[in-house]
């Protein structure tokens, strides 16, 4: 695995490019995008850098096979079983629900991997945490290396608090969205900025608290530096109207209908409505997942 630990050592960075429009212009604010999703053509955006610091645990661990946690549109399950074609690891997928009698495109590609997918019950979805399950998990599969759902753990901040890293320009604000709390916890310890943080989940109230803890198992200080943006989450996570697809597909950039594409139109309505003062540098942080374009 000596190769394969040199190669997850290797810098991977993505470029910063200006978006200007008449919209820009009107409110004089500069905005800015980090391109995430151009890092890989599969472990896209914030899944690599959530991604890297685990498989190097896992090789210094010399575990073969990663387990994870995921939907059926799950980024994290789409790019984890990229990542073990990649980098030579089996993968198992846990998968939220009953098996569907027609795989959706991203458990398909996970599968085309070479990944395990193993399909629970809602009910005992919730208790992935629990010991008890994850002492099952291994009476079936043995010995693996757990990442849990969406990346989000200690390790995986040592990857995301690199972004900003690369940021090379003066800025007041970077917006970045939020599922599990990994890329806002890792963003928010690297920068002097204001975060503002999109939910992609309804009643995302409870994230603060998913932060701090993340930072806590880390190791990491709390600067304290977040806004949470809870007003665009258009229903909830994996859900969307026309509205916002007409949107997407009208937008210059290729985003998401998960993440992306909702963090743009808030950030949008928050320009409209003078939330940034004149003069202010913004930078979006475009997290990947253009895999959930199948609309």
């Amino acid at each position: 695995m000596k190769e394969v630990l040199e190669k997850l050592k290797q810098k991977r960075t993505s470029p910063l490019e200006e978006f200007s429009n008449e919209l820009t212009q009107r409110f004089e604010v500069s905005l800015y995008i980090k391109r995430d999703d151009l890092i890989h053509p599969f472990i896209t955006g914030n899944k690599w850098r959530k991604l890297k610091y685990n498989l190097i645990e896992a090789i210094n661990q010399k575990k073969s096979t990663l387990l994870t946690f995921g939907g059926a549109y799950s980024n994290h399950i789409y790019a984890t079983a990229a990542a073990g074609a990649e980098f030579n690891f089996n993968t198992i997928g846990v998968i939220r629900g009953e098996s569907p009698n027609v795989l959706s495109p991203t458990l398909q590609f996970a599968k085309d991997c070479g990944m395990t997918l193993h399909f629970v019950s809602r009910e005992s979805y919730l208790n992935k945490t629990s010991e008890k399950f994850i002492d099952h998990l291994a009476s079936i599969f043995g010995d693996f290396y757990l990442i849990p759902e969406g990346g989000s753990n200690g390790l995986s901040l040592l990857g995301t608090k690199e972004i900003c890293d690369e940021i090379d320009i003066p800025y007041q604000y970077i917006c970045t969205s939020v599922g599990t709390g990994g890329t806002i916890a890792g963003i928010s310890c690297s920068t002097n900025a204001q975060v503002l943080g999109f939910s992609s989940l309804k009643g995302g109230a409870f994230l603060e608290e998913e932060v701090k803890q993340l930072l806590f198992q880390a190791n990491l200080a709390d600067p304290k530096n977040r806004e949470w943006m809870l007003d665009y989450h258009g229903g909830g996570y994996g859900k969307f109207n026309t509205q916002l697809i007409d949107f997407i597909k009208s937008f210059p950039l290729p985003l998401d209908p998960v993440y992306t594409g909702k963090m743009m139109y808030g950030l949008i309505d928050l320009i409209k409505n003078r939330y940034f003062p004149p003069s202010s540098s913004i930078i979006f942080y475009h997290s990947g997942g253009l895999q959930g374009r199948n609309f």
